[in-house]
């Protein structure tokens, strides 16, 4: 019997509460409940700024702030992995595959899109809306 393949949903994270807030909105609405017969096979990708995309600095000393600022995005993205790891944990979602990719956020979703062939994006969105005044997240279908 031919395996069919699961659809690809990427979960794009960018450090942040809406991006967590999507993230479980996501696992509880796709993944809790299903045990490991889910429908979708789900990236996480943290999208990690580079130091020279936050601030633009020249001259004497510029190459130590950019190191320093470059081991505090690391360290941001490494507890950004612990803390996806703990909610699929305690979801009890074993097989999620998570990467980290330096670049502008837009972009690298788009090139995660493609690599992945994904079904799904599903992104954090800010409801600026008088009545919401909370994270809501974005799925759009891609096929």
């Amino acid at each position: 019997m031919v395996s069919k393949e699961k659809p690809v949903m990427v979960m794009g994270l960018y450090d942040s509460k809406l991006s967590f807030y999507a993230l479980e909105w996501t696992l509880d609405r796709y993944f809790v409940g299903f045990g490991p017969n889910h429908p979708f096979k789900l990236v996480v990708v943290h999208a990690r700024p580079t130091p020279a995309s936050v601030v633009g600095v020249g001259g004497p000393g510029a190459g130590n702030f950019i190191t320093i600022m470059e081991s505090e995005f690391k360290r941001k993205a490494s507890r950004s992995i612990d803390q996806i790891k703990q909610m699929c944990l305690n979801k009890s979602i074993e097989d999620v595959e998570i990467e980290v990719v330096e670049g502008n956020p837009k972009k690298v979703m788009c090139e995660a899109v493609e690599r992945h062939h994904a079904s799904i994006l599903v992104v954090g969105s800010p409801n600026y809306g008088v009545v919401m005044q909370s994270a809501l997240p974005v799925a759009a279908t891609l096929k």
